[in-house]
């Protein structure tokens, strides 16, 4: 199926149809945030389902109960998709907890008024695009990649759900107020989970025990979290999503995309990156060498 039936264009961008619903769409754009709200974005296949995991066991102070007994997009809903209006998201006790994977630019204007606090996760894009593809030739809502090629020139074109890697990171490492925004990589908690649960809680103003970080690092680490049913999206209907193709929570490492990209791929990716991040004054973990 084409882009036409399967997604929608919201500012500028595809979404697809199936969970972004005219309704939700409006739930999202009249949302009122709340100054101790907190939001964790992504661009696609940047880590979300990592920081459903994380961000819920922080606030709990490592009780597992959030994330054994709800499914991570009823614990912290996409704020855009359909789930958040349903599950009256907008009454919950404080702290909210709730996930978008929207430029900054589409945020709504509450966001910039009232400044919850945000985790913006990064990823290699490299390692984004391969996850990405996998995504999206086993999930039936989203449109076909086709050939590693056919798929690549679409994600350097931003031509795929939720537009343009390069601008989405751009967008929001160039947002105003940055004192309530966290910048974090998928590689840095990769390197070091039990620091970057540190980090997180601290942002966020929880202090927690070396022993509780060390419950929720262990936890969180993908062997086992990819057992969680609650995580795994072995929930979903198999006509939504066919885990025989590709598991939805795949591999969870840092430089798959040298099993995934021909050396000519790989090249064509780092000459695109290299002109469109040419301006970002940011160090990445990626950055000395993309081979990361």
């Amino acid at each position: 199926m084409t882009e036409a039936e399967l997604y929608v264009q919201y500012k500028g961008v595809f979404v697809p149809k199936l969970v972004h619903t005219p309704e939700s769409l409006q739930f999202f754009e009249e949302f009122t945030f709340r100054h101790d709200d907190i939001i964790a974005v992504t661009y696609p296949k940047s880590g979300t389902t990592w920081m459903q995991e994380i961000l819920p066991l922080i606030v709990s102070e490592g009780d597992m109960t959030p994330v054994l007994t709800l499914t991570n997009w009823d614990r912290m809903p996409w704020l855009e998709e359909h789930r958040a209006k349903e599950l009256n998201f907008d009454q919950r006790p404080p702290p909210r907890l709730s996930v978008s994977h929207c430029h900054y630019s589409m945020m709504p204007e509450s966001f910039f008024k009232v400044k919850p606090k945000v985790i913006y996760v990064m990823r290699n894009p490299k390692d984004v695009f391969t996850s990405s593809y996998y995504y999206y030739d086993m999930a039936s809502y989203m449109v076909n990649p086709g050939t590693k090629d056919e798929f690549l020139d679409k994600f350097l074109d931003g031509k795929v759900i939720f537009g343009s890697w390069f601008d989405h990171v751009k967008g929001w490492l160039g947002a105003k107020d940055q004192d309530r925004i966290m910048y974090i990589s998928y590689e840095e908690m990769i390197l070091d989970l039990k620091a970057s649960i540190s980090k997180i809680s601290l942002f966020i103003g929880k202090t927690l025990s070396q022993e509780v970080i060390e419950k929720i690092a262990d936890h969180c680490m993908f062997k086992n979290m990819k057992q969680n049913k609650m995580s795994n999206y072995s929930l979903v209907p198999s006509e939504y999503m066919d885990q025989k193709k590709s598991e939805f929570l795949r591999k969870g490492i840092a430089g798959d995309w040298k099993n995934n990209l021909t050396e000519a791929q790989a090249a064509r990716f780092d000459s695109v990156y290299k002109e469109k991040m040419k301006d970002v004054n940011f160090k990445f973990m990626w950055d000395e060498n993309m081979q990361l």
